[in-house]
């Protein structure tokens, strides 16, 4: 069978799924092409349809099909990766956040056995820790949402990290019900307490149990399988700019040297020179580096071009993000919201657009700039993070150092 033969028999095989075959029915027709296909495929075919039309939240939907269809096949995956890689790191949190939900599971059953959490105090204690190491888990998300998926899409995987990425939200929402329960248990009414317990602590685990299963088995075979070996270096080391919670990896064992780049230091000496004033690349970088806010500047294309380093910032940014659009650093839900503003400074309806949220006990104001040269063309967009929380509570005045 061809390559174009065997990818539209493959894709001929999920849209059969959607329409609502059964798997043991393609499994009986189809089953020698099945065991045969790689995670690769199955991602690569999956990104086509949704470009032929299929809507991404039924891809989504119907992952776990896809997944029970080809699971012959994804039985033999087998990663033999050193545990310093990035996606060994990856798969080794997997297991602890899942081993963490089971316990979290146990230890909610043994609750139905006492009438209030006074008598059943040391289960309590011990679920209560657990569940906190869901909250520490955060960077597990953040470090595949803003350095591999990047990366992939990079090399043409897209929509895989977008499916991915909802289902990431998902998990915090769901783990959002379970932080509201444990802060503020129902002492008044124990088994409903417990029950409700059961079924979020139940949820939560079978949602990592599938989302995990999907990046074990196709996402990340995918990865290993596009990005360069001289890449997972610099992937490594992004990922430790976020940093872990669980363990602490071993530094990274390159496979090959990292390349020079004898050109960085003759442009740093290079000096930019402004209507106003002169200043060198490396005095420029700092100035950014030091003002009171975090600034990234998306071009007139929404790409993203570049990012201010503060040591305090409020959003996660990465390396990973240069030159990937603004739209894919965005989870599904908020596109069409950043879209709009992209698409009316582009038109000239509107120069800003403001936000202020609450975060973390911390006020954050955020605000979008449109960017255009001293002829008006649109050059893109500027956008200014700043936690005010501190500027809000000024008082009176102050007029000299202390």
């Amino acid at each position: 069978m061809t390559k174009n033969r065997r990818k539209e028999a493959l894709k001929g095989i999920i849209k059969a799924l959607h329409d609502g075959a059964t798997v043991e029915q393609m499994k009986s027709q189809f089953g020698d092409l099945l065991a045969s296909c790689s995670p690769l495929e199955i991602a690569q075919i999956e990104e086509e349809l949704i470009k032929e039309g299929m809507p991404a939240e039924e891809i989504r939907a119907l992952c776990d099909v896809h997944l029970a269809a080809f699971q012959d096949a994804l039985k033999s995956t087998h990663l033999d990766l050193d545990a310093s890689h990035p996606i060994w790191i990856l798969m080794e949190e997997h297991n602890l956040l899942l081993k963490n939900a089971i316990a979290v599971q146990e230890l909610t059953k043994q609750l139905f056995g006492f009438d209030t959490l006074d008598e059943a105090k040391p289960q309590w204690d011990s679920l209560k820790k657990k569940v906190s190491r869901f909250r520490e888990s955060e960077n597990h998300y953040l470090r595949e949402e803003n350095v591999l998926f990047p990366y992939l899409e990079k090399h043409g995987i897209t929509q895989p990290p977008k499916i991915m990425w909802a289902e990431h939200d998902e998990i915090r929402a769901i783990e959002k019900q379970l932080y509201t329960l444990i802060e503020s248990p129902n002492q008044a009414d124990h088994r409903k307490f417990v029950s409700q317990l059961d079924n979020i602590s139940l949820a939560l685990a079978e949602k990592l149990a599938s989302h995990f299963q999907k990046e074990n088995n196709i996402l990340f075979p995918s990865g290993l399988r596009v990005i360069a070996a001289e890449e997972w270096s610099q992937i490594r080391q992004e990922f430790n700019e976020i940093g872990y919670s669980f363990f602490t990896p071993k530094p990274f064992i390159a496979e090959t040297p990292q390349p020079k780049e004898p050109e960085v230091s003759k442009i740093m000496e290079k000096l930019v020179q402004f209507e106003t004033g002169t200043l060198s690349h490396e005095v420029l970088q700092g100035i950014f580096n030091t003002l009171p806010v975090d600034i990234t500047f998306v071009d007139k294309d929404d790409k993203v071009q570049f990012y201010s380093e503060s040591g305090g910032r409020i959003f996660v940014r990465t390396k990973a993000v240069i030159g990937r659009t603004v739209q894919a650093c965005h989870p599904q839900k908020s596109i069409h919201k950043v879209q709009q503003i992209l698409d009316d400074f582009r038109a000239g309806k509107r120069k800003t657009a403001a936000f202020w949220i609450n975060l973390k006990d911390r006020f954050i104001y955020i605000r979008y700039l449109a960017v255009h040269d001293s002829k008006n063309n649109y050059l893109g967009c500027l956008e200014v993070t700043q936690d005010i929380t501190d500027i809000r509570a000024l008082e009176g005045e102050k007029r000299l150092l202390d």
